[in-house]
């Protein structure tokens, strides 16, 4: 009887090539293959044993996934291997047979993705219907495109955001860094490059949670709903409770089902990587873990190569592209971290939100000189555009300059030449703001798409000096400058004619006041003329805004 079920053993082994769990350390499982090794990175499947009691003891409740997930990272000799787990290992024991699948992780591509929420493994996890059974699979490790597929990064990405297009623009197959701190608005400008994508180019877009928290992606998956970008969207989620397996391969499913749409259907697809840097992270996790010795900080000695083997595959092909925006944490504000450095390598644009753009009432709050692009370049983008992009950032980096001259001795001790300079660059500061389409149900305001020719003709016409005539708040929260002399206009013979220096602009305004009879009385408006009206953070400016 045991020879008999020892030649079944052998017949299936023979198979399906099992092998048998030795040792398990955390998330790390190794096992012995006596047959045949698998292969570097391919899938392993353990049979959880509360899944084989359950079908024993009807009291016994199975796990949802019976299969546990393994990816192998080593070969050790002697028949050895070393994987690493895609779940907990809870419950595992020394004699468990491991199953070789063949073949790497593989997730579903196609249209059957959009709209739904997926784990690394490709499972639905949104409660959805199930995938169909004939779903197409693509394995999540892939080569990059070959130096012959590939198209040079020289045409732009027009996101139809003003401060974004005209002065750090995204190259179409580009990689794009997002920095920025908690409440700064990453969240809403990721969501309205998903509509505007969607909208406006038909494109598509994939959000891959790397370490995400539950709460944050489910936030954020409400937030599509609502706004109607979720059909165009597929969302892979590794969380942050997950094991660094599984941190570490979310990326690789989100991407391959980014690739798809641009192999296959020439599509442009936007990718969202957030954070890149729990990336790394889970990758110094699992490399700790399978005994590699640590490199500089602590990291692992492959982050560059692993870092590669992800970013190389997102790039423009003659088929279509893959645009990618990724979050960047950066530790300790230490940018030679070598997580972050990393990845600064890679990036073709980087986007950076301000906190003190954000205190002003002005979204998006990207700091126009902080963010940085290399295709600002005029055989690009043209010599117009090139030009106003730098005129536009000598205007705000002069105005920057002035701000403690401004604070201390107030605007009046400025010259002619720079009280036209700050009052153009105040406008322009406030003409970069841009009401957003998934934000209308929040602010009552209609979301605007400005093409770059319109953002363009804008700003070269407030450098111009065409209006100056107007007031600074006639620019806020507008989309073409024809929106603003429409509304600006429409306020008044007086504002029309009202002075240029930020001085008069105010004495002005009391004027109106008064003549209304609800202005201040006169020793109000004599210290009113005392106060320090012209700081960046003042009272007046949040109000007017």
């Amino acid at each position: 009887m045991a020879l008999t079920e020892e030649r079944e053993t052998q017949a299936k082994s023979r198979q399906e090539n099992i092998g048998r769990i030795e040792e398990i350390q955390g998330v790390v499982v190794e096992a012995v293959f006596p047959d045949k090794l698998p292969e570097i990175n391919h899938a392993l499947r353990i049979r959880r044993p509360e899944a084989a009691r359950s079908e024993e003891d009807e009291d016994i409740t199975a796990a949802e996934d019976p299969w546990l997930v393994c990816e192998v990272q080593q070969h050790l000799g002697d028949d050895r291997i070393r994987a690493v787990a895609m779940d907990t290992t809870d419950g595992l024991s020394r004699g468990t047979e491991v199953i070789d699948t063949g073949a790497p992780i593989t997730v579903p591509v196609g249209r059957v993705t959009l709209g739904r929420v997926f784990n690394l493994l490709g499972d639905p996890i949104d409660e959805g219907s199930p995938l169909p059974d004939d779903v197409q699979r693509w394995p999540i490790h892939r080569e990059a495109p070959t130096v012959e597929a590939l198209t040079p990064t020289t045409e732009m990405f027009e996101t139809g955001i003003k401060v974004v297009d005209l002065l750090a623009p995204y190259a179409k197959g580009g990689k794009v860094g997002l920095f920025g701190g908690a409440g700064v608005g990453k969240t809403v400008i990721i969501q309205e490059l998903i509509r505007n994508l969607a909208e406006e180019h038909e494109g598509l877009s994939a959000f891959c949670g790397v370490g995400e928290r539950s709460r944050e992606g489910n936030d954020l998956w409400l937030e599509m709903k609502e706004s109607g970008v979720l059909d165009k969207t597929m969302l892979v989620f590794g969380q942050m409770n997950e094991p660094p397996g599984a941190r570490m391969r979310v990326g690789l499913s989100g991407l391959t089902m980014a690739e798809f749409f641009r192999d296959t259907e020439g599509q442009d697809v936007l990718l969202f990587i957030d954070n890149i840097f729990r990336f790394v992270q889970a990758g110094s996790e699992v490399s700790a873990l399978l005994g590699r010795m640590p490199s500089q900080v602590g990291y692992q000695p492959t982050l560059e190569s692993e870092m590669g083997q992800l970013q190389e595959r997102i790039t423009s092909t003659t088929n279509g592209s893959v645009t990618s925006i990724q979050a960047i944490y950066v530790p300790a504000d230490d940018l030679t971290d070598p997580a972050p450095a990393s990845v600064f390598a890679h990036l073709n644009a980087t986007t950076t939100l301000s906190r003190s753009i954000s205190e002003k009432g002005i979204y998006p709050a990207v700091d126009p000189l902080d963010s940085t692009s290399t295709i600002l370049k005029p055989e690009i983008l043209g010599e117009e555009h090139f030009n106003v992009a730098n005129e536009v950032k000598q205007v705000l980096q002069r105005y920057r300059e002035l701000q403690d001259i401004i604070a201390i001795l107030g605007i009046d001790e400025l010259s002619d030449e720079d009280k036209v300079t700050v009052a153009r660059a105040r406008k322009i500061e406030r003409f970069l703001s841009q009401p957003f389409h998934v934000a209308e149900q929040f602010t009552g305001t209609p979301g605007v798409y400005v093409p770059i020719a319109e953002s363009i003709r804008g700003f070269k016409e407030i450098l111009e000096g065409k209006h100056d005539d107007l007031p600074e708040r006639a620019f806020f929260m507008k989309g073409s400058i024809d929106q603003v002399v429409e509304e600006g206009g429409g306020e008044g013979g007086a504002r029309r004619r009202r002075p240029e220096s930020e001085g008069q602009q105010r004495e002005g305004k009391q004027e109106e006041a008064e003549a209304d009879g609800s202005g201040p009385q006169e020793g109000d408006a004599d210290r009113s003329q005392d106060e320090p009206e012209h700081g960046e953070t003042s009272a007046s400016d949040t109000s007017e805004d």
